[in-house]
């Protein structure tokens, strides 16, 4: 164990100006997040109270003094139906948008990082013992530093619900058309003859916006996902104020950043699907998907998807991309061919025991298997 690592807090309001820490952080990170970056949690403050928000900040002691930034952890304090109205402590903050709960640790620091804020967690009277974290990666380095974690410190992992989420790594020698024929595999020959028949029905094209310009495309994004049936049902984005107010801010904060991307497949000038995505140290996240439902006939979430991939390698690829797909999504309708396996974690930190999340979680499961056989 390093004992030079230190383990503080940060107020909310003060993270906003974390920016240029946390992107050289993020890139010697053991694996990126933004969504835990000070652009994604000042939009979060447009929803959470300040007061529930927690982030942790681990810092290495170095020479005559000086520190240097080793890890973030951005949290929320929850109490409601949802965790069994037990006190506990998410990631990430509005699982419904984000993708990742991941901590942001330095990969030359990560198992004395992570026990760290583990330890702060155990001795801070004013924190709940139990973790709450959905959307995890159940492999790789961090969720196996996250592990040997709750081994030191004598807390308690477990998964409650488990799916594999489409996800991109290139390879060394990869263009466009050999990740496609791998990915897709046998039914490469079917889906590309899909994608190329949209254009037997008038001219498409494609255009990618970052920045300034992607956050001037919000709008048609928004109006793309509010012309469907989630428009219908009132749960579009931009039928909900909250949401609204949270992905304008979102988009505004990734803007100044130069991580927020938009991405349109048109046809004949008309959109017919939108991606949004934000990046972090070489890595790219898809956050929503909006399209043309009168279009279905065309498959245009996929068509994109292809497109999108096909401008990735017509440049630098991203070095990941996490397709942020969730449990009730079908992976074989995405074109990227890597898994990595996702779940929602509870952490009962030293002898804690998290029983009453945890049955909050099976009666979610239950809830959720008998809306999809009313459904069926």
């Amino acid at each position: 164990m390093n004992t030079g690592i230190v383990v503080r807090r940060i107020r909310p309001a003060d993270y906003a100006g974390y920016g240029p820490a946390f992107a050289e952080l993020a890139g010697r990170a053991l694996e990126p997040n933004p969504h835990m970056s000070p652009a994604a949690v000042a939009a979060a403050r447009v929803v959470v109270p300040e007061d529930r928000i927690v982030i942790l900040a681990a810092w290495l002691s170095e020479a005559l003094g000086s520190e240097r930034l080793a890890g973030l952890w951005a949290l929320r304090r929850q109490r409601d139906w949802r965790t069994g109205f037990s006190a506990t402590l998410t990631a990430p903050i509005l699982p419904l948008y984000e993708v990742s709960s991941l901590p942001v640790i330095d990969r030359d620091q990560a198992d004395d990082v992570i026990q760290a804020m583990l330890r702060h967690l155990l001795a801070s009277g004013d924190l709940p013992r139990t973790l709450a974290l959905s959307l995890l990666p159940l492999e790789g380095p961090s969720f196996e530093a996250l592990q040997e974690a709750c081994r030191v410190t004598g807390s308690v992992l477990c998964s409650y619900e488990r799916w594999q989420r489409p996800v991109m790594r290139p390879e060394p020698g990869d263009d466009a058309e050999r990740y496609l024929r791998r990915s897709l595999g046998s039914g490469y020959k079917k889906r590309m003859q899909q994608f190329r028949a949209v254009a037997r029905h008038g001219a498409m094209t494609f255009r990618r916006r970052r920045g300034d310009a992607a956050r001037q495309a919000l709008s048609d994004f928004l109006a793309l996902e509010a012309a469907g049936w989630k428009g219908k049902a009132g749960t579009a984005i931009a039928r909900l104020p909250q949401a609204s107010a949270y992905f304008d801010s979102l988009a505004t904060h990734f803007a100044a950043a130069d991580a927020l991307q938009i991405d349109t497949l048109l046809l004949d000038d008309r959109p017919l699907a939108m991606g949004l995505l934000i990046e972090s140290a070489g890595t790219r996240h898809f956050l929503k998907i909006a399209y043309d439902e009168t279009e279905a006939r065309h498959s245009p979430g996929r068509a994109l998807t292809i497109a999108m991939l096909q401008a990735d390698f017509a440049g630098t690829p991203p070095l990941f991309f996490d397709s942020g797909a969730g449990d009730g999504v079908d992976a074989g309708t995405y074109v990227w061919g890597e898994r990595r396996l996702m779940g929602n974690v509870l952490i009962g930190l030293g002898n804690a025991s998290p029983d009453l999340p945890r049955a909050a979680a099976r009666l979610r499961q239950v809830l959720r298997r008998a809306r999809a056989r009313l459904r069926r």
